[in-house]
């Protein structure tokens, strides 16, 4: 049995540790995202290692004193499994008895070899450009062999470059006199405070980075990044708003609280990393902007600045507060209130806008739903699977289409799967009948039944009908329609098959188009039902078309009536339409076209975003028809908008993000040999990081090792890898390529002495680049590759000469005439 209860007890499971007293869980040193009643259910379940523990005894220790009902411990047994990854089958579900952690535990003291972890980091304190956080904490956590070998760059708390969403949140109308009489009411007003933002926040996956007295700075995008992290942290200031004023404390005043909310590049981590001293850190504007913000905000409100404004689109409605004066040399900032949720209903046209950008490359995809159609309105009903990863065109398919049938008599079902809601039962469809029936914020339970009656009413339901729908929206029963008295589990079946008779109902009088977005967010109650469904349309005049990411394994794909639609990238001549229409139809220069066709790999959100970042950067300049450089063109930076996307692929590689930051050195390909020299990990451990990247989806394989060859299957998730090491990382890391490459593969030192050099240059190794100045070409046709690759070395060697943070810039510029003169 493990003794939890010991404070300075550790444990460990596979490649997993937790430490009991600071409620972490973390896998190879790493901290794991877990919800706080997760992490309860993870101890309640080690405290009975290979028993099976009951389900009533789990609802009872994470909830205690509590009714709560089995679907939520469903929810977090999810979440814990999720969390473990690939080691899910820790938790193994027991028939009838509840469920058994299976997994073999080892209980380690305080003497085992400690490894710093990330600590409570400082509010940042304006006007004070750079944020100082205090001292980490040091604590055991794993293998003493684990902890030799990990290096400083490999490790959590190694400084990096990351895009954040920094929310400062301040408890106000709670405090103590000046004699020191009201302290103890205060400090249990603040401890309350909290509380509930640890709670809330860990639900909306961000990190409490520090608190001082009654105020709190919250990291959304560290230590990993999530698709929405904007997004996430606005949801969690309006309910912590809503959640303040409820708490019921001994003090004088009501306790409230206001919130400031910032997105922008910091630096962020340990700082110095000098022997055994850590200094964790955020360098950055952003926890300064959000601090400023929520001191201007008034109480009980959210307020954020122009970059979250615009990663939000109009997912939330916002009111315009003006300018902000930051009393400095900088211009005021403009600002927003948030209001609260929008009333669009898609996420892909909140955050696209109305207008959307014409679609381009797809003609053969609408054909196929077009014909697809005719079919379902003659009562052969058909089920299109549409699937692509994100930014593919999934959702804009679908608009198109539906565009198309604008002029035809049919009905249209839309159903919109939420990431914040895969653990509610049935989102999707009370999101709908709540849009179909016209609820408003300000109806009350009466005025929203008798609109869903009103609703109903089209298919005439059955009395039973009405009372198992207007439960499922959390109304009160009627006397004309009394709810039955139902086990939890037959209330649920008779429920879906009401959805069902009401989906046939609607079919009846006119065909219908029913469109499940995001089917990778499905919460399990729709997705049975969703199952239902695809049985039932095909004798019903429904298109049903369901899209989805490709971790989304659907059980229909195969059956009759069922196409799959599976999405590929454009091609350069559609890249090229595409851009050409994003700039109103006028010509961008070559270079431009090259640079956005080559990185964005096809993928029309990537060519979309990246050219509106283009014509927003003040590089270009209209010119008639066309548009003209004014100056040479660097290298794009990957926007704001597809950042936290791309950096949250990485981050849930765990320990392969390293390899992943490796090969990206090296360049969009990389050999199996290279990476093993450069990474200098035990074979079997590069392997595994390795096969991970590959089922990831980050990189393509070419071959078995050690002759495998890898490519990264984008260039802006190369470019997010590489960029976010600090330039003494990269420049270490490139040295260490070099080197490798010298030592372990001279037949590519004499075949492309360019990448050499490339490389030496990025690591500030000026004083080895001599030779190849003066290294004789007589072959022609080697001269003239020559030519070509030191074109590209040429670019980056002059801009890293010309940074000022170069240490090395400016040094032995002798030796390079000859070079450039091949060039």
């Amino acid at each position: 049995m493990v003794r939890l209860s010991d404070p300075s007890a550790i444990i460990e499971f596979g490649r997993f540790s937790i430490l009991p007293h600071r409620r972490q869980l973390l896998a190879e040193g790493q901290p794991i995202r877990l919800g706080g009643r997760a992490f309860d259910l993870l101890l309640a379940l080690l405290d009975a290692p290979g028993i099976a523990v009951g389900k009533d005894k789990l609802l009872s220790r994470i909830w205690p004193g509590r009714i709560v009902e089995e679907n939520r411990l469903q929810s977090e047994i999810s979440a814990l499994r999720k969390a473990l990854g690939a080691d899910r089958d820790l938790i193994q579900t027991v028939s009838g008895r509840g469920y058994q952690f299976t997994g073999e535990i080892r209980e380690l003291g305080a003497d085992v070899g400690a490894r710093s972890v990330p600590a409570p980091l400082a509010v940042p304190v304006p006007p004070l450009p750079v944020t100082n956080l205090s001292d980490s904490v040091s604590e055991p956590i794993g293998r003493q062999a684990a902890l030799a070998e990990v290096s400083d760059l490999a490790t959590h708390d190694a400084a990096e470059r990351r895009q954040i969403t920094a929310m400062s949140c301040e408890a106000i109308g709670v405090t103590a006199r000046a004699d020191g009489i009201g302290l103890e009411d205060l400090h249990e007003a603040i401890g309350a405070f909290h509380r509930c933002v640890s709670e809330i926040v860990d639900r909306h996956d961000g990190f409490v980075a520090s608190h001082l007295g009654n105020t709190i700075l919250v990291l959304f995008g560290y230590p990993a990044a999530h698709e929405h992290d904007a997004e996430q942290a606005i949801r969690a200031g309006l309910e912590l708003c809503a959640a303040v004023r409820t708490l019921t404390l001994g003090v004088n005043a009501p306790m409230r609280c206001r919130i400031g909310i910032a997105t922008g590049m910091v630096i962020v981590g340990d700082l110095v990393a000098v022997g055994e001293i850590r200094d964790h850190g955020i360098v950055g504007d952003a926890p300064d902007l959000a601090v400023r913000l929520q001191m201007s905000a008034p109480p009980d409100t959210v307020t954020i600045e122009p970059t979250t404004w615009r990663l939000i689109g109009n997912l939330l409605d916002c009111h315009d507060l003006g300018a902000l004066d930051t009393n400095s040399d900088t211009r005021p900032i403009r600002r927003w209130q948030v209001l609260g949720e929008s009333v669009v209903a898609s996420r892909f046209e909140a955050l696209h806008g109305s207008e959307l950008t014409p679609l381009v490359g797809r003609d053969e995809e609408i054909d196929l739903l077009l014909r697809r159609w005719a079919r379902a309105k003659a009562g052969d009903g058909q089920i299109i699977l549409v699937s692509g990863e994100a930014g593919l065109g999934k959702s804009r398919i679908t608009a198109a289409f539906e565009e198309r049938l604008h002029a035809e008599p049919h009905l249209r079902l839309r159903y919109f799967c939420s990431p914040y809601h895969q653990d509610s039962a049935l989102y999707p469809i009370i999101d709908l009948l709540g849009r179909a029936a016209g609820f408003t914020g300000n109806d009350p339970p009466a005025a929203k039944l008798e609109k869903l009656e009103a609703l109903l009413a089209r298919t005439a339901p059955p009395d039973e009908d009405v009372a198992l729908l207007a439960d499922l929206m959390s109304l009160p029963a009627a006397a004309r329609h009394p709810l039955p008295d139902l086990s939890p589990q037959r209330k649920k079946k008779r429920t879906l098959e009401a959805l069902i008779r009401q989906l046939e109902g609607l079919a009846h009088e006119s065909p219908v188009v029913a469109a499940w977005e995001d089917a990778h967010w499905l919460d399990p109650t729709s997705q049975e039902l969703l199952d239902l469904t695809v049985e039932h349309v095909r004798r019903l005049p429904v298109l049903l078309i369901v899209t989805f990411r490709p971790e989304f394994q659907p059980a229909w794909a195969g059956q009759p009536r069922v196409s799959m639609l599976a999405l590929n990238r454009l091609d350069r001549r559609d890249r090229t339409v595409l851009m050409e229409q994003i700039a109103g139809g006028k010509t961008l220069p070559n270079e431009v076209v090259s640079q956005i066709a080559e990185r964005t790999d096809g993928v029309p959100l990537f060519v979309e975003e990246l050219t509106k970042s283009v014509l927003e950067s003040g590089l270009l300049r209209e010119e008639n028809d066309r548009y003209v450089l004014d100056r040479q063109l660097p290298p794009l930076a990957i926007p704001m908008t597809l950042h936290a996307s791309l950096l949250a692929r990485l981050d849930r590689l765990g320990s392969a993000r390293r390899v992943a930051q490796i090969g990206a050195a090296i360049g969009r390909q990389f050999s199996y040999a290279l990476v093993r020299a450069a990474s200098r990990l035990p074979e079997d451990e590069l392997q595994a990081d390795l096969g991970q990247l590959v089922a990831s989806e980050l990189v393509f394989q070419r071959g078995t090792p050690p002759d495998a060859v890898y490519s990264f299957k984008h260039a802006l998730v190369q470019d997010a890898a590489h960029g976010s090491l600090l330039r003494n990382a990269r420049q270490q890391l490139h040295a260490e390529i070099a080197e490798a490459l010298a030592a372990h593969s001279p037949e590519i030192v004499e075949s492309q002495p360019e990448l050499l050099a490339q490389h030496y240059a990025e690591a500030g190794l000026v004083e080895r680049l001599s030779p190849f100045g003066a290294r004789p070409v007589t072959d022609p046709s080697c001269a003239q590759r020559w030519r070509r690759r030191l074109r590209n070395f040429k670019r980056g060697w002059t801009s890293w000469r010309c940074c000022p943070t170069s240490p090395n810039a400016g040094k032995k510029s002798s030796s390079f005439p000859a070079l450039w003169a091949r060039c």
